[in-house]
């Protein structure tokens, strides 16, 4: 447990002003992501050094695609969220009211990936932001020893404590872009605010990638339409995007997303503009990099990564991203 950043106090209650949700707890309660707890006026972290795992990944798991393809990752995460989503893939620890795992403090994170010659870190399995202090601890001692730092996000955090972790990379989870459905499926999460702290994410962190989640009977063609417009107009058309198949998970029950409708949404991102498109979970040539201006393969990614080239095409096209 450690105090909390980012809050104020309100004549005995606290106001939390770390994520987008802005909860006002009163003494001895919570706050909606169920570990930020007001403890006689002082908010506190209450899963500070509590990993629910450590695991090595690829960095394409992330996924992360045009940042340092090939690489491993050092992943933990705790337990928690802020959001609250019927479909939610890591519900055991992201819905939990139980605080559980294993204590491994920020020093101990950084040297194991030191020991494992892991460059980068990263932040996800459960909603990064809820593990703030725990996270810009561990960032700040990764930093000296020249380690990357990446979040996997729902990006649903304010601008000064986004700011402050000095982040390499991050991938925002987007689970649709109709705001009728945040609001059902997530618990009142307001689209209109998710965008505009994406926006703070291109302004400030050097390389983002971006996810959509596509769930049969909330994702429509339209939505895709609109999401892909969306993103040309407000972060470019050079920033990754991953459709991601649905599979049905804790409280939502649905069939798992039709390849046809991934297809699709990759014809439509591409009719809107958007360079760099993938299709998530499923193996295809979707996973692939390909040159937008001569259509030649670049980055083959089939279990393996094959690198084909060095930050320019043969055509003479620069690839954006971080490639060293």
């Amino acid at each position: 447990m450690k105090e909390a950043l980012f809050y104020r106090k309100i004549d005995g209650k606290v106001k939390c002003n770390l994520c987008r949700r802005h909860c006002i707890i009163e003494n001895n309660q919570l706050g909606f992501c169920n570990v930020r707890k007001n403890i006689e006026g002082r908010l506190y972290s209450l899963n500070y050094g509590i990993t629910t795992g450590l695991a090595i990944d690829p960095i394409e798991k992330k996924p992360l695609f045009h940042f340092l393809p090939g690489e491993k990752v050092l992943s933990f995460g705790t337990v928690g969220c802020n959001w609250k989503c019927d479909f939610c893939q890591n519900w055991i620890t992201s819905q939990s009211k139980e605080i559980f795992g294993e204590e491994v403090m920020p020093e101990e994170i950084v040297r194991t990936a030191k020991e494992n010659n892991v460059k980068i870190i990263g932040y996800t399995y459960n909603e990064p932001t809820i593990f703030y202090e725990y996270m810009l601890d561990t960032i700040k001692i990764a930093r000296k020893e020249g380690i990357r730092n990446i979040m996997v996000t729902n990006g649903y955090i304010e601008e000064e404590p986004l700011k402050e972790l000095n982040l390499d990379a991050a991938t925002i989870d987007l689970k649709t872009f109709n705001p009728k459905a945040y609001i059902k499926l997530s618990k009142g999460v307001l689209l209109n605010e998710l965008l505009e702290s994406i926006k703070v994410f291109k302004e400030v962190v050097p390389w983002i990638e971006l996810t959509f989640l596509v769930i049969p009977k909330w994702t429509s063609e339209e939505g895709i339409r609109k999401f892909s417009k969306w993103v040309v107009e407000n972060l470019g058309e050079n920033v990754p995007v991953h459709f991601i198949r649905y599979f049905p998970a804790y409280k939502l029950n649905l069939p798992p997303t039709p390849i046809e409708l991934l297809e699709r949404a990759y014809e439509i991102a591409r009719e809107e503009g958007i360079n760099y498109i993938y299709l998530g979970n499923i193996l295809s040539k979707y996973n692939n990099t390909y040159c937008p201006k001569c259509g030649k393969l670049l980055i083959e990614r089939n279990y393996r990564v094959k690198k084909f080239f060095d930050q320019k095409c043969e055509c003479g096209e620069k690839i954006p991203g971080v490639w060293k």
